[in-house]
């Protein structure tokens, strides 16, 4: 399998201070990982750390072939078309339609063609369940749908890593249940994905590997464990 994400005895800074130390793991191709921890354990900073929002100062990490501590300005764009990012509160423009929202994106990253534009949104709500929502106003869209709505954003070019930020964190148990399987079901298809989360429910319903966030170390854990 082919490695997209290594870091080695990486220390993660924020404002000073040690979030996290010592971090070493891989993540293969199609791979799903959860992220779990208290709040304030490090999960958001590790993600941003992966899409160069918090520079890596010491350590070794390479994310898509992009070696970070060492990663140029104009590099940081290219590495991010390749990630797709959920985020818990949707980050959605609310002034506009779902297509206008999906549209807005792939303009920004270079598509110019309306037909390609036009096909490769209507693929990617097609593959979350959303392709009859296109005209939609974010507002007019329940918590859930408009999560997937922004997994459909964040596939939009077709990234190899997707990194989700507590993406069931402000929906109901049922809707939570139906966005992991989701990201599992994108996992299978070869996109690897990182889930930080602190439904502990969710982890142990839908196995997959876990890393926890623990005194500022990250550490392996059985997912099958009581004590997550």
């Amino acid at each position: 399998m082919t490695k997209i994400v290594e870091y080695k005895g990486v220390e993660i800074v924020r404002k000073d201070l040690v979030v996290l130390k010592d971090v070493s793991f891989q993540l293969e191709e199609g791979e799903f990982s959860y992220l779990i921890g208290r709040v304030g354990s490090g999960k958001s900073s590790l993600l941003k750390s992966m899409y160069a929002e918090i520079p890596i100062l010491s350590g070794d990490a390479t994310v898509l072939d992009y070696y970070l501590p060492g990663i140029k300005r104009k590099s940081v764009p290219m590495l991010r078309r390749q990630i797709g990012i959920v985020f818990q509160d949707f980050q959605l423009l609310t002034d506009r339609s779902v297509y206008d929202n999906l549209k807005f994106v792939l303009q920004a990253t270079g598509w110019s063609s309306k037909m390609e534009i036009d096909e490769r949104i209507e693929q990617t709500l097609k593959q979350v369940g959303m392709e009859n929502k296109s005209y939609k106003m974010p507002h007019e869209l329940s918590g859930g749908e408009q999560q997937r709505i922004v997994i459909a954003r964040a596939l939009l070019n077709k990234p190899r890593l997707i990194l989700a930020d507590e993406p069931t964190g402000n929906l109901d148990p049922v809707t939570g249940q139906q966005i992991v399987s989701l990201l599992h079901s994108i996992s299978e298809e070869g996109t690897a994905v990182i889930m930080a989360t602190h439904n502990i429910t969710l982890v142990k319903e839908y196995t997959a590997r876990v890393m926890k966030c623990q005194d500022k170390k990250i550490v392996e854990c059985d997912p099958n464990s009581e004590t997550l």
